[in-house]
């Protein structure tokens, strides 16, 4: 059961990042730039090729890291996919980051997590030639009254469509990436999807407009700031490879069911620190109404996730 562990852990680190990543594109003095804080989050993703050479060191192969052995030439549709896969990732974080911009984590993440769940597997389904569960309309209902219960009382129009548009293309995220996957294998995707997640970003550069906003918020961020960026992405990079070992070591369908409790951590989290954190943070309602609200949309949410993927 140590896999179970593995992505219990990764959802609270999930969580965490949730919080911080609110704090990140709210405060000023940071990296309040939904655009620009999406365009580093993908520099950093792509470094994760370091797995390669860490697995080259004698005796960590045997971890489960990636390896370069494993790595091939990739082809048109390895390249296609890899674009695609990041391209859509960039999209989804730059909506996700303007949507936390004006909203607390523990009302964006279940809504976006809510609406990726339902279209992945309808997409997967649609595209991949998947199988839907017997409990898929259960599941749907629960995410739909959960995402209702939380849009129509705490969100602006503008954060929903933000929510809902990054749901959507963390979906076709997904989808790119397992049709890469059945494509190639584990390793050779994984690595010219980070490759493309690095190329994707630099290529944003060569449009005037989006190298002069990105140059701007960059020469106005301190030491200090980007390296609060830095370890929040990292400590995603650890949460990310967590669910992928739980995934190679356990059950599939359980490990994507506890995305569920990275919403149940995002309130929890709140509840316990929110009113020692800076207001640019969130989670500083003290409210008894409005505490219980969250939990129960965060609660109906977490039972979808159950529902749909087990």
């Amino acid at each position: 059961m140590t896999w179970l562990f593995l992505a219990a852990g990764a959802q609270f680190l999930n969580a965490i990042v949730a919080i911080l990543d609110k704090f990140i594109v709210s405060d000023e003095r940071v990296l309040p730039r939904p655009f620009v804080y999406a365009f580093y989050s993908c520099l950093v993703t792509g470094g994760w090729v370091v797995v390669y050479f860490i697995s080259l060191i004698p005796g960590l192969n045997e971890i489960g890291l990636p390896h370069f052995e494993n790595v091939k030439s990739p082809t048109i549709q390895v390249v296609g996919m890899s674009l695609l896969a990041a391209y859509t990732f960039f999209f989804a974080l730059v909506s996700m980051y303007d949507a936390l911009k004006h909203a607390d984590a523990s009302d964006v993440m279940p809504v976006v997590g809510a609406v990726s769940a339902v279209s992945s597997f309808g997409m997967t389904y649609l595209f991949l030639g998947g199988n839907l569960t017997q409990n898929f309309i259960w599941g749907v209902a629960l995410l739909s009254t959960g995402t209702l219960l939380v849009s129509t009382g705490r969100f602006q129009f503008k954060v929903f469509l933000n929510t809902i548009h990054s749901g959507i293309f963390f979906a076709l995220h997904y989808i790119a990436m397992k049709g890469l996957f059945v494509e190639t294998n584990f390793d050779d995707g994984f690595f010219w999807t980070r490759v493309s997640f690095v190329i994707f970003a630099l290529t944003l550069l060569l449009v005037p407009v989006y190298y002069e906003k990105i140059k701007e918020q960059t020469k106005n961020t301190t030491r200090r700031a980007g390296a609060l960026v830095l370890h929040t992405k990292v400590l995603a990079g650890v949460a990310a490879f967590l669910l992928l070992k739980a995934t190679d070591l356990g059950e599939v369908s359980v490990v994507q069911a506890t995305d569920g409790l990275k919403f149940v951590f995002i309130l929890f989290l709140g509840v316990i620190v929110g009113k020692f954190t800076p207001i640019t943070a969130g989670e500083n309602e003290e409210d008894a109404k409005t505490l219980f609200r969250k939990a129960l949309y965060v609660a109906v949410i977490a039972i979808g996730f159950v529902i749909l993927f087990i």
